[in-house]
């Protein structure tokens, strides 16, 4: 399926996929594969994931990141942040590309596992972990359990008391720092349900943070490997993780003077910013991690302690990118807008897929880029609104873009940047079967996850 003089068609450049070229006919092609071929042989809706993209991603990533923390005489660590989209294929690659994986499920943990990772390569989160959770995690021996709350404290305790064992246990604290791009992912502020204050209640007492630390060192059977931070997601500006980093360095001495442990790790978290939209600029591997590693040796010297190892768990800015969605136009229906609006009429272009496959514009309003993707056209751009088909009036994908005036059922219409989190939170809302996933690279197609069919919904069905 290599679309015939792909290796001669021009980049789409940003936000598209790094392999993704457009042919003199119009058809675009990823990883060498024609769009239009994929949509034939594998149907649409239909996520697809440029490997060559996502592995370069993850290992520019680390390189970044060991250059820059090696200058200053320690090591980082990566971990891909399972949730962004999580398979065993994609837990291959990342571990291939030198990354632990980062789960935050029995799903997630089960699933890493059976593809063969590395349990002391695995870390468990989760602000609400369950029982199974917590003993698969202690019985198969991975490498770090995040740690949420007080209670949690003692309950990963107690069970591996149980089984005889001994937990590898990080804190997950919040700094008070505020980054993101929507407060539903802004994780570092104080009023939110992720891990534990680093500023006192009142003065003259313990943060909740310090308490929990010493907690755990008082339990035996937890090892406390260190503290853990994450501020957010699609952060664009390093200056959130050299605040967080100074927080966290700050709480990291102070437990040391109490308690005379110097813990060996600090975790910064991910959520490193993508563009998703043509003329937006991500950001760059080699200054996250430049700027990181200045602010962490910053704070070591303004705290006199030693610098520590540090870890990140990037999963959008690896997985976003390096996916699209493709799908085929149905109705095609010209809106009269009021008086006084942006534009006198907008094309509403339905889709075969929607929410269901991608949830993110209807639950805090990302902004999405489509374009054809099967043909040319040269009749003129109009504003258009890509909308799905599921029963919802709040069901879009794209709230505006320019299309083709010309755009009609059949035509194939690709969205950009959905890598992260089109799988992974996708539904079956309306009983529309979720799309399956598969890889392009060097002109070859792997399936990684399958499509789903009405009879898969049917089976779980009691009747």
């Amino acid at each position: 399926m290599v679309a015939p003089g792909a290796a001669a068609g021009t980049p789409l450049g940003t936000p598209w996929p790094r392999t993704a070229t457009r042919g003199a006919d119009g058809v675009v092609s990823v990883g060498g594969v024609s769009l239009h071929d994929l949509a034939t042989t594998q149907g649409t809706p239909l996520y697809v994931v440029d490997e060559t993209d996502m592995r370069g991603r993850a290992a520019a990533l680390r390189t970044a990141m060991t250059a820059a923390f090696a200058e200053q005489g320690v090591e980082a660590e990566l971990f891909y942040a399972g949730k962004a989209f999580l398979c065993r294929g994609v837990a291959r690659w990342m571990t291939e590309e030198g990354l632990g994986i980062d789960t935050a499920s029995l799903g997630e943990l089960t699933t890493a596992l059976s593809a063969g990772v590395d349990p002391a390569r695995i870390g468990l989160h989760g602000n609400n972990k369950s029982d199974a959770e917590i003993e698969l995690a202690l019985s198969e021996g991975i490498g770090r359990i995040v740690l949420d709350s007080l209670v949690e404290v003692g309950r990963v305790a107690d069970a591996a008391a149980a089984l005889g064992t001994r937990a590898r246990a990080m804190l997950r604290v919040t700094t008070g720092v505020h980054a993101g791009g929507h407060e539903y992912i802004s994780t570092g502020h104080e009023d939110q349900k992720f891990g534990l204050s680093v500023h006192p209640a009142r003065a003259g007492e313990d943060s909740p943070a310090l308490a929990a630390l010493l907690a755990i060192l008082d339990r035996p059977e937890l090892e406390l490997l260190g503290i853990h931070s994450h501020i957010g997601s699609q952060i664009l500006d390093p200056a959130g993780f050299a605040a967080a980093a100074s927080e966290v360095m700050r709480l990291r001495a102070e437990l040391a003077e109490r308690s005379g442990a110097l813990v060996g790790e600090v975790d910064l978290g991910g959520g490193f910013g993508v563009a998703y939209l043509p003329g937006e600029v991500e950001l760059e591997p080699e200054r996250i991690a430049k700027e990181t590693a200045s602010a962490v040796a910053e704070a070591a010297a303004t705290t006199g302690t030693a610098l520590p190892q540090v870890s990140f768990e990037p999963g959008r800015s690896i997985a976003g990118p390096a996916g699209i969605t493709l799908y085929t136009v149905g109705t095609v229906k010209p809106v009269r807008l009021p008086e006084g609006s942006d534009v006198a009429e907008r094309l509403y272009v339905s889709i075969d897929g929607g929410m269901g496959d991608n949830i993110r514009p209807a639950l805090y309003g990302a902004a999405y880029h489509a374009e054809l993707v099967g043909r040319t056209s040269a009749a003129p751009l109009v504003r258009a609104r890509v909308v799905g088909k599921h029963c919802e009036s709040g069901d879009i994908v794209v709230h505006d873009v320019d299309l083709p005036a010309d755009v009609h059922a059949g035509d194939l219409l690709a969205v950009a940047v959905t890598g992260a989190y089109g799988r992974s939170m996708a539904s079956t809302y309306n009983l529309l079967p979720r799309p399956g996933v598969v890889a392009v690279r060097a002109g070859k197609v792997t399936p990684l996850v399958r499509r789903e069919t009405v009879a898969d919904l049917l089976a779980l069905d009691l009747g």
